[in-house]
This record gives C-alpha cells, sequence and structure tokens, in this order.
C-alpha cells in the first residue's frame, strides 16, 4: 500500500499555518463583531468600508486600487458588501464606472468599525513584542528576498528540476 503523503502532496504545507492563523484571527473578530450586534459584517470588509468613510464615493477602480486589490477581486467584494446591505452602487461619471458609497447600515457602525480596527492593530502589536521574530518582519524580509528573485522565478527553477512536470 502506497504511502498517502507520498501521494498527496498537499499533506505537506510550510504556509498553512499561516491561512490557518489568519483564518483563526478573522474568526475572533467576526466575533467581536457578533457581540455588538453587528450581524453581517466580515472582517474581510472592514478595509473598504473604512476607506469609504474616510475618502468618501469611490468607484470600483479607485477603490481596487486604494485597497490594492484588483479590480476582478474587488468587483466581487462590491458585490457581496452590498448584498449584505453595507454599500450601494450607482452608475459613475461614465456608463462604464460604478461609484460605490456607504449604506446607512454601514454609517452607523463605521465608527465603531474603526475602534475595532484601532484595537486589532495594537492587539498585533502587542502580540509581535511577545515573539523573538514579528510577523511583519517577516513579510518585509521575505518581499527584500522576492526582490532578488521573484517567487514565479523560483517556482520555475524548481519545476525545471523536476522530471514530473517536463
Amino acid at each position: 500500500m502506497a504511502d498517502t503523503h507520498s501521494l498527496d502532496p498537499t499533506q505537506q504545507s510550510l504556509w498553512r499555518p499561516l491561512r490557518l492563523l489568519q483564518a483563526s484571527v478573522d474568526a475572533d473578530i467576526a466575533r467581536i463583531y457578533s457581540e455588538q450586534q453587528i450581524d453581517g459584517l466580515k472582517p474581510s470588509f472592514a478595509m473598504e468600508l473604512l476607506r469609504l468613510h474616510a475618502c468618501g464615493p469611490m468607484t470600483i477602480v479607485d477603490l481596487a486600487e486604494s485597497v490594492q486589490l484588483t479590480h476582478s477581486a474587488l468587483s466581487q467584494k462590491v458585490a457581496a458588501m452590498r448584498t449584505a446591505g453595507w454599500v450601494q452602487t450607482a452608475v459613475g461619471d461614465d456608463a462604464r464606472t460604478r461609484k460605490v458609497t456607504l449604506t446607512d447600515k454601514a454609517r452607523r457602525v463605521v465608527d465603531r468599525l474603526a475602534a475595532e480596527w484601532r484595537a486589532t492593530e495594537a492587539t498585533i502589536a502587542d502580540l509581535e513584542a511577545e515573539i523573538p521574530y514579528p510577523l511583519s518582519q517577516v513579510v518585509t524580509d521575505l518581499e527584500r528576498a522576492l526582490e532578488r528573485k521573484s517567487f514565479h522565478d523560483r517556482i520555475a527553477e524548481k519545476l525545471s528540476e523536476d522530471p514530473s512536470w517536463g
């Protein structure tokens, strides 16, 4: 009988714990929202809602650029936020653009959302002070390494050495 670990490469993942940690943090933030009866608000909506509050109505293109998402990803997120009642969209300055604005529902919670953002950032700073090598430093160091050689080039190099790829 074959070892499933050798048949299924997904059994090994160096970054899965990071994804699971992020999901756990997001679940705790969602729990904070639920405890405050802020129903239907996903932690992943916070940045866009706060940005719209700070900057006013924005086109999907401008908002996507502002939060460093692709137009496609932000369009999907805006659709989900609109369905949940947090934003509304209207035709922009020309028929090809859509302006995104906060709803009254979002405006009623945005101050609490900003408070949660500040508390979350302060909590992350506290956590980073407890560990010998902060995650924010890991990210900076990884970005520098990837400037020297891209992730794409690193994967392509490994694949060129793997007979299963060729």
